[in-house]
């Protein structure tokens, strides 16, 4: 039984392949961070089978897909080094923790969503949804940096090409009132393994408590449906009800729960 590590996705989709697509869903965070992670593994039983996936896209930062708690115990990342924050769901981070010996500071407990039947927002906020353009860019740099801080992250100092990308691939969506002031927006993953996640759900405080979120949630996520996703998936805080309740209305159902450490405890031995 052991870890193995590739920087090749495609070397990941040969030896995981199958447990990857058995559960796209739950291995959302791997799917999502393979094309642009440089560190990426598997765990192998005795017999072969894979019970275990991790993307490690930046140093010591690993983030597990489906993984079992033994998987999870071994975890050693490819410089023989332990994490230095680890995200997950919650047993497979807990039995990591347990094992290892390490205590830390909670990050983030949060919930995998999958979006079943879309419901609209009730009421329908005024205004409409549209696509983001590159003329939009110096706000959705405000706004990204905004949303960074909100969620407790240090904000990177350009987010030009991230937002780029999700420009030029239709990936990101605005809410503009009526008069075209643009009020909130949320971006979607590329879809890879049948499955797409909502991310940067953000609506600056000002224009908060309109619905404008709710609009460009269900706005992106029909979306995401429509151009072939299998599972449009989004994560919540679970410290946060609000936005717990919101996407329920919306028509997202639970998966599981999730766990993000950073760890404070000793280095345990090798």
């Amino acid at each position: 039984m052991s870890w193995h590590f590739t920087s090749d996705p495609a070397v990941l989709r040969a030896a995981a392949g199958p447990h990857l697509a058995a559960d796209p869903v739950r291995n959302t965070a791997v799917l999502t961070l393979m094309e642009s992670s440089p560190r990426l593994g598997w765990w192998t039983e005795p017999d072969g089978r894979v019970t275990g996936v991790v993307a490690v896209p930046r140093p010591g930062l690993p983030s597990l897909g489906v993984t079992t708690e033994a998987a999870a115990r071994a975890l050693v990342l490819p410089d023989g080094t332990p994490p230095r924050e680890l995200r997950g769901e919650t047993a497979a981070v807990e039995a990591y923790r347990e094992a290892a010996g390490r205590t830390g500071t909670v990050l983030a407990r949060t919930r995998l969503f999958r979006l079943g039947e879309p419901v609209p927002p009730d009421p329908v906020p005024h205004g409409r949804a549209r696509l983001a353009t590159a003329a939009d860019l110096p706000l959705l740099r405000d706004w990204t940096t905004g949303f960074a801080r909100a969620i407790g992250e240090e904000p990177e100092d350009d987010y030009t090409g991230f937002l780029t990308a999700r420009v030029t691939e239709a990936r990101l969506h605005l809410w503009e009132t009526p008069d075209g002031r643009p009020v909130s927006m949320a971006a979607v993953s590329r879809t890879v393994g049948g499955q797409a996640r909502v991310h940067l759900v953000y609506t600056p405080p000002a224009d908060r408590g309109h619905g404008y979120a709710a609009g460009v949630t269900d706005a992106v996520g029909r979306a995401a449906l429509d151009a072939g996703a299998a599972h449009v998936l989004l994560f919540t805080d679970l410290a946060n009800p609000t936005s717990n309740a919101l996407y329920r209305r919306l028509g997202y159902r639970p998966v599981t729960d999730h766990l993000g450490i950073r760890f404070t405890g000793p280095t345990p031995r090798p």
